[in-house]
């Protein structure tokens, strides 16, 4: 006698909405842990995000971390944009009259990591930087003798930050600008804090948290 056929039971779709959540929530912890690796150091300093750093940091397997991430590079680029998401900050997304706010959230990232300790200057050189910093700060302060003195040295200061050789360099180098329009696009910042100063338009006052 032949057995009745059983009867074929439908195969459960397998749901793996699960397994999508845990793999998002160890990516996450894996991005974190290389943030938390960046803290001891320079933000420019990223010699301690490795692979094998993060996957200890995370408790993971060091393949878990390549499984995700592929390279050391794709690793990095998801920790930086995570301290841009935690800073709020939406580069696709940026308009002119978000570059001032953006800049301040930058600064706020940049105040919870230790400065770079400059290389000494050559006498000669570190000579050369103080007379500037004085002749800077005298100039402001013959205009703006009624300012605070900490927003003298402000201005002062950003005087020096627009012709100092970094920013030359960033312009020449980075952006690849011509010397010509280098020295014509610096001169026109200058000149716009100058008539700022002549026409006694202050700082804006520090905002308290």
């Amino acid at each position: 006698m032949t057995a009745a056929p059983q009867p074929v039971r439908a195969r459960r779709r397998y749901d793996n909405t699960l397994r999508r959540e845990r793999a998002a929530r160890t990516r996450d912890r894996i991005v974190a842990a290389g943030a938390e690796l960046l803290r001891g150091s320079s933000i420019r300093d990223w010699r301690a995000v490795t692979m094998r750093a993060v996957a200890e940091r995370a408790g993971v397997n060091e393949r878990t971390v390549f499984r995700h991430f592929g390279n050391e590079r794709a690793l990095r680029d998801a920790v930086m944009h995570h301290l841009e998401q935690e800073a709020g900050i939406d580069l696709t997304r940026m308009r002119l009259e978000d570059i001032a706010e953006v800049t301040a959230r930058t600064f706020a990232i940049l105040s919870q990591y230790p400065l770079e300790t400059p290389a000494p200057l050559d006498p000669t050189l570190a000579e050369a930087k103080q007379r500037q910093h004085d002749a800077l700060l005298a100039a402001v302060t013959e205009r703006a003798a009624d300012w605070p003195e900490a927003d003298r040295t402000l201005v002062a200061a950003i005087f020096d930050v627009l012709w100092a050789v970094a920013s030359y360099e960033r312009l020449v180098a980075g952006w690849q600008v011509r010397h010509d329009d280098a020295v014509r696009a610096i001169s026109w910042v200058v000149g716009l804090i100058e008539d700022a100063i002549r026409g006694g338009r202050r700082l804006p006052s520090p905002q308290r948290s």
